[in-house]
């Protein structure tokens, strides 16, 4: 149901909201006083138990389902929000497609993939905050979630690293064209603790040869969204969560070595 409380609180759209990393950075703004609206593809009971932990903290909070490849699905995802929560006030592109590929195989398909859910659908969600901001004569703020491998570039995860590369250049552009309207800002977390996919074992080395000798936490990382959502004076710049490690460069990815 819409919030009827007079929209005094922010309402923030975190996609790929559901689990890890957007799941803290959920949590991390209902703290910090904002609504939630939860995105998923494919992970409606972890959608809806956040939506249900959230709201037991005094928070509204929805779950939406899209298919971010879907470019029609990711055009219509902002409206869907602003009819079921009242209004958004901030998008977090945290959703993120990452497959690996290489120099010496890569595949076209695999590489528009990557494209259409890291670079196009934020670019698509900026643009309709953009126009929702504009109908209701305020102002808002989008993070979007880089990698600090952007800082130290090798050609392992070629398609993931190029959609990457492209939205941190969108997040500039983004940052230029749609203001005062809209702040436009980047956060980069750095090699994480291990999740699916991860050698949790090869990872415990780099994390350790670290300038400051450990990894990022999540919750490192939804400190620094919150802090770009709510600081006004912060657009077309990203903010690099990964305590030192891109001062550190590797000709490999942390897995190949």
């Amino acid at each position: 149901m819409p919030n009827t409380s007079g929209l005094t609180r922010r309402v923030a759209l975190v996609t790929g909201g559901a689990r890890r990393l957007g799941r803290a950075i959920a949590l991390s703004l209902a703290e910090a006083g904002w609504d939630v609206a939860v995105h998923h593809r494919a992970s409606p009971e972890d959608a809806h138990a956040l939506c249900a932990e959230l709201r037991s903290r005094g928070v509204h909070a929805d779950a939406f389902a899209a298919d971010l490849e879907d470019c029609e699905q990711a055009r219509a995802l902002l409206a869907r929000v602003v009819q079921g929560m009242g209004a958004v006030d901030a998008v977090v592109n945290n959703a993120s497609l990452f497959e690996h590929d290489a120099l010496d195989r890569i595949d076209a398909e695999l590489a528009m993939r990557h494209h259409r859910v890291n670079v196009l659908a934020p670019v698509l969600l900026t643009q309709a905050l953009h126009a929702h901001l504009l109908a209701r004569g305020a102002r808002g703020c989008v993070v979007n979630l880089l990698d600090q491998k952007l800082w130290t570039p090798n050609p392992d995860h070629l398609s993931y690293t190029l959609s990457k590369a492209a939205l941190r250049d969108a997040t500039t552009l983004l940052a230029q064209g749609l203001a005062p309207v809209l702040r436009v800002m980047g956060v980069a977390p750095g090699r994480m603790p291990a999740g699916p996919g991860i050698d949790a074992a090869r990872l415990a080395q780099p994390q350790r040869e670290g300038p400051l000798g450990h990894a990022p936490g999540a919750g490192d990382v939804a400190d620094a969204v919150c802090f770009c959502l709510t600081n006004p004076a912060l657009t077309g710049t990203t903010i690099l969560v990964d305590r030192g490690q891109h001062l550190q460069a590797r000709s490999r990815d942390f897995s190949f070595d």
